[in-house]
């Protein structure tokens, strides 16, 4: 039986972490989940923040990932907001 996938146990990486991010999100902060391509990966919140321009709908924030979707693609799920 083939070992399913999810959040937790993505089968094409070790460790699917949490990590400060910045996220491209002109549609607001209602959604949970953004593809990779518009997510930039910092090392600290700190960094996050300073990288921050919510003007230009860059938000910081702590995300898993990335993990791959059931439509195959790499996904960041949002654990929260850090300019609130």
């Amino acid at each position: 039986m083939p070992q399913s996938t999810s959040l937790f146990t993505d089968l094409e990486s070790n460790v699917v972490g949490t990590t400060a991010v910045v996220i491209y999100s002109p549609s607001g902060k209602t959604r949970k989940r953004f593809p990779e391509g518009v997510v930039e990966v910092f090392g600290s919140e700190a960094d996050a923040r300073a990288h921050a321009e919510p003007d230009k709908h860059c938000h910081a924030a702590l995300a898993s990932g990335p993990s791959r979707s059931s439509e195959g693609f790499r996904l960041f799920y949002l654990v929260r907001w850090l300019d609130a």
